[in-house]
Formats: C-alpha cells, structure tokens, sequence
C-alpha cells in the first residue's frame, strides 16, 4: 500500500463555519459578563462601588452584584484595627518579632522643653468609620495619618522635660496625642477612627546616651539624700517641736501652781489676820503649835533629858535614830 504524502503546499485550516465562530464568541463574553458581575465582601470590610469613577453606593458583607465593565469595586475594611508605627517598622510579627534595621531617626528623633533631644517610638491604632470620606475626602489618607501622628507628637514632645517623657509623663503623652489626632482627623473628614496611642520607647540618642546616664544617675543619688535628709528633719524636728511643747506645758502649769498657791497663802493670811484681830494671844499660840507640830513630825527620834543628869548617853540608840530620820 502506498503510504500518504503530505503536501504542505495545499494544507489549508478545516472548514468551519461562520455561526459556529459567532456562537463561541457570544459564550465567551456572556461567561466574561457573568464572572464580572458577582462579587463577594468578607465580615470585616464593606465594598463601594464606582460608576464610571464616581460614588454609587456602599454594599456590606456576603455575595454582591455590579455592572461589568462599567462599575468596579474598592474593598475598605471598616471593622479591622488598623495602625501605623513610627520610629520604627515590623518586618514579621510573633513570638519573636522583626524589626527592620533601617534609620528612622528623621521622624522619631525630637525637641524636648528642656532643649534636650529624645528618641521616640510610638505605635497609633486607629479604624476606618467613614469608607465615603476615607476614599473622596482626602488624596492620600494614610500618609494624612502619618503627617498628623508626627505633627502632634512634636508639639506634644516639646511641651515637656526629657525626663518627664521617659518616666512618669507617657501616660498623659499617650490621651493628649489621641485627643489632638482625634480632632484634626474629624476637622480634616477623613473618614479615621483613633482608637489608641502607644509610646513604645522613649531613650535619649545613642550618641548622648552615656552622659544622660550619668546625668540620670546623679538625680537619682541627689533624691536619695533629700529623702535621706527629709527622714532625719521628720525624725528630729517633731521630737524637739514635742519636747518644746512640753516644756512650755510645764512652765505654764508651774506659772498657774506658784499663783494659785500665792492666792491661796494670801487669803489664808487674812483669815488669820482677821482672826488675830479677834484674840491676837490665842492666834498666836495656835500657829506656835501648828508650826512646831509641823516641824517636829520631820525631826525624826526625840530625846528629852534633865539637864542634870549624866552618863545616860550609852542607853541610846543613835543609829536607829539616825535611820529613822534619814
């Protein structure tokens, strides 16, 4: 059997027929119209549509319809917490995040009150509430976002100490920060939500970073004495205060005794004077024996002997009576 020759010469494409090419033609466009009509919204985005480049209208979460070719779709996540970091950039965040090790000393390095420098890291969470204004309102939002962070953050920097802004000022940074942001965002219309600031790190330039310690070291040892010195002053001056007091007390509790005491001598003076007055021989043998009475009861053991009589001295004990009268 002879085998077949191809002439390439009169090799011509099958025949195929006009309606054939239109009906695959129409299938082809009618499967492109349909795959660009539906769409779908995930949970935490809203989808707004574009007419020919203009606004139409917002569709929320789940499957959605558009015309092809003449509106299109831009996905906002409206209920996802975005943020923007500055000072510094994640690279892969984790157990053990990476951080870039670029320079970003151009917008985390800052002026304080005090004239001196610092270095600041701070992190703004915020959300999308407004899709219409996040989208038409403002050319470029999220760098709008970045201008304003830096902005306030500058200002706010600059209104406090270096070592207010490393210790005990982050707290009140962080709400000023959020309030002022939060206003000019609104002002602006840019569609933003500001949920939080955070300062991540404050630490003076690596380049002055040495000399701050030392400086800071210095405070530190200045405080301890004055608190040092404080605790001898409280030790030490309300007890001579209290002593003072006391003494005082005493004096005028003495002062009040020796006048009552005089007041009370010099009316019983004039009792007796009037009494004397009365019977001058009988006053004067009562307060005779009032007083020997008064001084007899101190004198202790008494002997009463006849002036005559002799060598009874060694009958005497002497020093039970001294005893008695010590």
């Amino acid at each position: 059997m002879a085998q077949q020759q191809f002439d390439l010469n009169n090799l011509r494409p099958p025949n195929v027929s006009g309606k054939a090419v239109r009906f695959f033609v129409i299938i082809f466009i009618l499967a492109a119209f349909l795959w660009s009509t539906w769409f779908t919204i995930s949970p935490e985005e809203v989808g707004v549509i574009l007419q020919f480049g203009k606004y139409s209208r917002t569709v929320e979460p789940g499957l959605n319809f558009k015309l092809p070719w003449i509106e299109s779709v831009t996905k906002v996540p409206v209920k996802r917490q975005l943020k923007e970091e500055f000072g510094f950039k994640t690279v892969e965040a984790g157990v053990r995040t990476t951080y870039s090790r670029g320079n970003y000393k151009d917008e985390s390095l800052m002026l304080t009150g005090d004239l001196n420098a610092a270095q600041v890291e701070w992190i703004v969470q915020y959300r999308i509430s407004d899709p219409y204004k996040f989208l038409f309102k403002v050319r470029n939002p999220i760098q709008t976002l970045r201008d304003v962070a830096e902005s306030v953050m500058r200002e706010v920097v600059g209104d406090r100490t270096v070592n207010e802004i490393i210790t005990v000022g982050r707290q009140d940074i962080e709400i000023t920060v959020l309030e002022m942001m939060s206003e000019t965002m609104t002002n602006y219309e840019t569609g933003i939500k500001m949920d939080q600031v955070i300062l991540q790190d404050v630490n003076p330039p690596d380049e002055v970073k040495a000399s701050f310690n030392e400086v800071n070291q210095a405070e530190q040892e200045k405080e301890k004495l004055i608190n040092q010195a404080r605790s001898e002053y409280n030790k030490v001056i309300p007890k001579a205060r209290g002593e003072a007091e006391q003494k005082i007390e005493e004096a005028k509790g003495y002062a009040l005794e020796r006048v009552n005491n005089a007041e009370g001598e010099a009316k019983r003076f004039n009792a007796l004077y009037k009494e004397y007055i009365k019977a001058p021989e009988v006053t004067r043998q009562r307060l005779y024996l009032e007083t020997m009475n008064d001084i007899l009861s101190r004198v202790g053991k008494k002997l009463v002997t006849d002036d005559k009589a002799s060598g009874i001295l060694p009958l005497f004990n002497f020093e039970e009576g001294f005893k008695n009268a010590k």
